[in-house]
Formats: structure tokens, C-alpha cells, sequence
């Protein structure tokens, strides 16, 4: 549901609670923790209300280079089937062929092209893939941490609030127009990105 990035979705995808003072770890690999990572998104219905929703199944990779950013990059997978908007019956209507299609389609993509230092922030840019259409996005975040978690591991978190699609530009057009003029589904969806990856063993 979702070409403009202004994902107030997963990674994915970032300023710093903690700076690093060494470049010990750089081009760290680090994997998504499925279980502390969602991609959320909104859109508005009939014109007076706003659904909200999520994606549970987000699985992927970032590696960042705190010497050389443009080194870093992103690689994320959501298991489309996994959307929750709360409503049985809504959620397999999404799942279906008016929206993402999912027996098609099960995946959602995104893979980084290019990731750059913007102010305090990042801005990582690369192909979206929704419903078998890829398109050229950008995914301003702030990448928080890193730390060193109770058990050791080495974590940082990521968070892009700002991210606005079009969801016709990927297919997804299904609509009712309402009696009084009007579309029952917007086309605008924002889309949040809140997660968190550990950093990988050698």
C-alpha cells in the first residue's frame, strides 16, 4: 500500500544515543531482531478516519561503517501476510488480490543502493519492491546506539517516522467511491520503521 519517501514500516531502517569512539567494529554486520522490530503504516478511510496497521514478519541485514558511510547498507524482507490491522475480515482483504496479493506475492523488499550522512541524521536510499513493482525510494532515519545489551551483545536501534508512499505506484489501486463523492481508501500511506539488530558472531 504503498513513491514519495518523506515511513513515519519494519528498517527496516537513524542520530546516535551513543557515539562510537573507536572504529573497532566498523562495517559491523548486524541481523534484525524479529521480535523487537516492526514496520508499522497508516492510511486514511472515507475521508474521516485513519486505519492503522503493522508487520510482524521483518527479517533482514545492516552493515555500518561508522568511518565510511557510504559502506553501509541495508537489506530487509517482510513476510507480507504477516499484516495486522486489527480486523479479520479487513486483514484478508489486504492479504488478497485487490491489495498485496500475497499468494502471489508473499514478499515485501527493500535493498539499499546508497546510504549517506545527512546533519545528525541518514538518508538510505534503494529499490522498494511491493506486489512484483520495484521503485527508487529514500528512507530518512536515525540509527540510535550502539550499546552492549545485558548478555553481551552488541545492538543499535533504527527509526524512520517520515516516510510517506503512494500506493498506486506499486499496483495496489483497488478503491469505492463514496456516495457523496470522495474515495472509501486514501492513496497516501505513512509508514514507521521501528527496530532494533544485534550484531553478528564471526
Amino acid at each position: 500500500m504503498v513513491r514519495n519517501i518523506t515511513i513515519r514500516l519494519i528498517g527496516v531502517a537513524l542520530g546516535f544515543l551513543i557515539t562510537p569512539t573507536t572504529s573497532a567494529w566498523a562495517a559491523t554486520k548486524f541481523s534484525l531482531d524479529p521480535s523487537h522490530t516492526s514496520v508499522g503504516f497508516s492510511i486514511r478511510h472515507m475521508l474521516i478516519s485513519t486505519v492503522r496497521g503493522s508487520f510482524s514478519g521483518v527479517a533482514g541485514e545492516i552493515v555500518y561503517d561508522p568511518d565510511d558511510p557510504t559502506r553501509s547498507w541495508v537489506r530487509v524482507e517482510i513476510d507480507a501476510a504477516s499484516i495486522d490491522t486489527g480486523n479479520k475480515d479487513r486483514d484478508n482483504h489486504l492479504k488478497g488480490p485487490d491489495f498485496f496479493d500475497v499468494a502471489n506475492y508473499p514478499k515485501i523488499t527493500f535493498e539499499s543502493t546508497k546510504v549517506e550522512k545527512r546533519g545528525d541524521n541518514w538518508v538510505a536510499y534503494g529499490q522498494l519492491t511491493i506486489k512484483g513493482v520495484t521503485r527508487e525510494i529514500a528512507i530518512p532515519f536515525r540509527l540510535n546506539g550502539p550499546i552492549n545489551d545485558p548478555w553481551g551483545n552488541l545492538r543499535i536501534g533504527v527509526e524512520a517516522e517520515t516516510i510517506t508512499l503512494n500506493r498506486q505506484d506499486f499496483g495496489i489501486s483497488w478503491n469505492q467511491v463514496l456516495d457523496a463523492g470522495g474515495l472509501a481508501v486514501g492513496n497516501e500511506v505513512s509508514v514507521y520503521i521501528s527496530a532494533e539488530a544485534t550484531a553478528q558472531t564471526q
